[in-house]
């Protein structure tokens, strides 16, 4: 039986952060679960970089059905934890039942990736202080405020936390996760 990894999002996630670390995982052979505040299809967004713009833009991106909710997860039953980015951890960072589901993987040093808008979500919970990490770069504020040390780089590695600016660095941030993640869980 493959090695599970929980994927946690909502609406408004941006697509390539949800369905590339989707893909790239099954390529590498494990079981890859999505898990929503409820089990629904799921509506996407596409965040992009456009000339003349001071931030990124919005349109409407990918659809995908959330595998299960956040209250019927067992941390447990999974061996490492993706939180993709886009406008999704905003909200989700006050779901009592999403809380409880990162601690759980945070309290058993299980490898956890993080991209964009997602180290919100370990923020929420206060598990940044202290560590080293990288989000979207307008939010290097609030990962200061939540005890961090920002790094703008493509991917940075603090123990089995591994985080990464947004989606154009998705090859230094898979290639981290995915050595992290064969040395504590390897495929099979």
């Amino acid at each position: 039986m493959a090695p599970k990894v929980l994927i946690v999002t909502g609406d408004a996630a941006e697509s390539l952060e949800v369905l590339y670390p989707y893909q790239r995982l099954r390529e590498e052979g494990y079981d890859v679960h999505i898990a929503a505040p409820a089990r629904k299809t799921l509506r996407f967004v596409i965040h992009d970089f456009e000339p003349g713009f001071d931030t990124y833009t919005e349109k409407p991106g990918y659809t995908w059905p959330a595998d299960l909710a956040f209250s019927e997860v067992d941390a447990g039953d999974y061996v490492a934890l993706v939180i993709p980015g886009g406008r999704a951890p905003e909200y989700l960072r006050n779901d009592a039942e999403l809380r409880k589901i990162l601690k759980a993987f945070f309290d058993t040093d299980k490898p956890v990736a993080q991209i964009c808008h997602g180290p919100l979500l370990t923020a929420a919970i206060g598990e940044l202080g202290g560590r080293r990490v990288t989000a979207y770069p307008a939010l290097e504020l609030d990962m200061q405020a939540a005890g961090a040390s920002f790094e703008d780089h493509e991917a940075v590695v603090d123990g089995n936390l591994i985080s990464s600016r947004a989606w154009p660095d998705h090859s230094a941030w898979m290639r981290e996760f995915l050595k992290v993640l064969r040395t504590t869980a390897p495929a099979v």
